[in-house]
């Protein structure tokens, strides 16, 4: 078996690659203090050897797992935790109630996955769910603070990306363990004007108003650093933050340009619209790279962002039609 790559971040966190797709596309991240160990986020089910072997790898054993948090319940973030868990004999699942029980009852979420990639690539990416014991999981109240042998680790409610999404805040290193609420960053956009950050917009909760105010919580802890699902450890707040505030922007000004335009052909439209977008931002921040390899890295995420603001639309539609406002 092929080692697990990981990344000692300091401080006891270690950044692993689940290797989803392609290297440094998805981490979780795992929080030592002593003996005691917390996984956030977990990866996708077949990610659940490589979490095992970087705790063989540090000298660490499953039993020492304390917690598991996914950020929330998509399968990038917490399609491993029933599998982990079992591994895991000491461990409690923690995550958000909306999130909980489809991971406790995962069969219409992975039945929702299957629709939105495909079962056979679900299958050859993901890997099947296996149901967490409502015994052992518990559900995230906001601002819950998760103590890991004294080290204070806060679950903060952060909807807009999903609405079951939380990030975790290390007090220690004011670091925020963000899922996707701060974006995606793949390290292959890194240029000399730093990591480029974009809003992933996946079906299907998306909810631009529900995000921006999260993104107010999450900077009103003065976080040092973002430790990012998709992917890495990012620091320089003061700038990357606005550049997140202008993806989301974009990605729902998109949306809107479509809104009560004909349904044939929209997502297709949406799609086109969302990889303009996508394009030039990284052909900005990353001039090196050939058309070819941007559109290739980035191919996934013009359809999964242009199926969750279809996803929105429709929503926003339904809300009208039956006089509940725009569906935010």
């Amino acid at each position: 078996m092929t080692r697990a790559n990981y990344q000692a971040l300091g401080d006891g966190i270690f950044c692993i690659d689940t290797e989803l797709y392609r290297h440094s596309m998805a981490a979780c991240y795992l929080v030592a203090e002593g003996d005691a160990l917390a996984f956030v986020d977990t990866g996708p089910a077949r990610a659940g050897p490589l979490l095992l072997d970087v705790l063989e790898q540090l000298g660490y054993s499953p039993a020492q797992v304390r917690y598991i948090i996914p950020t929330h319940v998509h399968l990038d973030h917490g399609g491993g935790a029933g599998a982990l868990l079992q591994h895991c004999p000491d461990a409690t699942l923690i995550t958000h109630p909306k999130g909980l029980p489809h991971l406790i009852e995962p069969a219409r979420l992975q039945a929702g996955a299957e629709a939105v990639y495909g079962v056979e690539s679900y299958d050859r990416h993901f890997g099947a769910l296996v149901p967490v014991p409502a015994a052992r999981a518990l559900a995230a109240a906001d601002e819950l603070v998760i103590d890991l042998a004294g080290r204070r680790l806060q679950y903060v409610h952060t909807p807009g990306h999903a609405n079951h999404h939380g990030c975790v805040f290390d007090e220690r290193t004011r670091s925020c363990f963000t899922g996707d609420a701060f974006g995606i960053a793949y390290p292959e956009f890194q240029g000399e004007y730093g990591p480029w950050v974009f809003a992933t917009t996946t079906p299907v909760a998306f909810d631009p108003a529900a995000w921006a105010t999260s993104l107010d919580r999450l900077m009103a802890l003065e976080p040092a650093a973002m430790l990012l699902t998709h992917y890495g450890r990012v620091d320089d707040l003061e700038h990357l933050e606005p550049q997140l505030r202008t993806s989301l922007e974009a990605m729902t000004a998109i949306a809107l340009s479509e809104e009560g335009s004909p349904q044939a052909g929209r997502f297709e439209r949406i799609r086109t619209k969302v990889a303009a977008n996508l394009f030039a931002g990284a052909q900005q921040h990353a001039p090196r790279l050939s058309a070819a390899r941007i559109n290739t890295l980035l191919d996934g995420d013009y359809d999964l962002n242009a199926q969750g603001l279809e996803v929105w639309l429709q929503r926003r539609a339904r809300a009208a039609r039956q006089g509940g406002g725009n569906g935010h």
